[in-house]
């Protein structure tokens, strides 16, 4: 479970996160929606550590990340898994080198026991055979299947997803969210998803959080959306249907 307690953060005088709390649930795929320009990707870069909050908390299963030292904040991002808009694979690395990056980097695996890993990753994402080939001879949809599998490479605990479904054709689409529910439940993985998806938020969120002008205006499930009363939201679901 992450749990997130009165989240600010400001740039240059300017409020983008305002007493933001939230709580993302254990083996649930949490969605994070909002405008662009509302807040979502600086709180879920607050989250991860990529950018510190002014004040507030963060906390992964009971542990205050930026109440940690050094050694144990590293330590609770080697549990931690991103899947970045487009995949952000390295483009002069092969699939086989793309997944293993964080084995090596991060784990103390033998060579052996790394490639091992790595073809299980690729396998569970229905990715056979291709570790060879370069981001430059693979498909969109499959820059995101190598781009989970990397994600899960350390076996994280905490998943955060970034437009997952950006870029691909609808098809392509449900394969990358029946993927990420499937790993998600499968490993007991705390989820979150930043996303613009509405059909995707409504087929596979467990659990949603609408941020609006760095305030956190609704919180609950999918099936209240309808009947939750809040103007901004309803605009917010109606504008992204078209």
């Amino acid at each position: 479970m992450i749990e997130l307690s009165s989240i600010c953060k400001s740039f240059n005088g300017r409020e983008v996160l305002k007493d933001v709390s939230a709580v993302f649930a254990k083996g649930k795929c949490t969605f994070v929606i909002g405008a662009s320009g509302g807040g979502k990707s600086v709180l879920m870069k607050c989250m991860v550590g990529l950018v510190t909050p002014d004040s507030g908390k963060v906390d992964f299963d009971g542990r205050s990340f930026y109440g940690l030292d050094y050694q144990n904040k590293k330590m609770l991002r080697q549990e931690i898994g991103m899947l970045f808009q487009g995949g952000a694979l390295f483009d002069s690395l092969s699939v086989e080198d793309n997944v293993a990056f964080p084995l090596r980097m991060l784990s103390n695996m033998n060579k052996s026991e790394l490639m091992d890993r790595v073809n299980f990753c690729l396998k569970r994402v229905n990715l056979e055979n291709v570790n060879q080939l370069y981001p430059s001879n693979i498909s969109g949809g499959m820059k995101k299947r190598v781009g989970i599998a990397r994600a899960i490479a350390m076996n994280p605990k905490y998943l955060f997803c970034d437009e997952p479904n950006s870029g691909l054709d609808p098809l392509t689409s449900r394969v990358i969210d029946e993927l990420i529910v499937e790993i998600t439940e499968e490993y007991g993985i705390t989820t979150v998803i930043n996303s613009h998806d509405i059909k995707s938020v409504f087929d596979m969120g467990d659990h949603i959080v609408f941020i609006y002008q760095g305030k956190r205006l609704w919180e609950g499930n999918k099936s209240e959306i309808q009947d939750s009363g809040v103007f901004e939201l309803q605009e917010f679901i109606k504008a992204s249907r078209f």
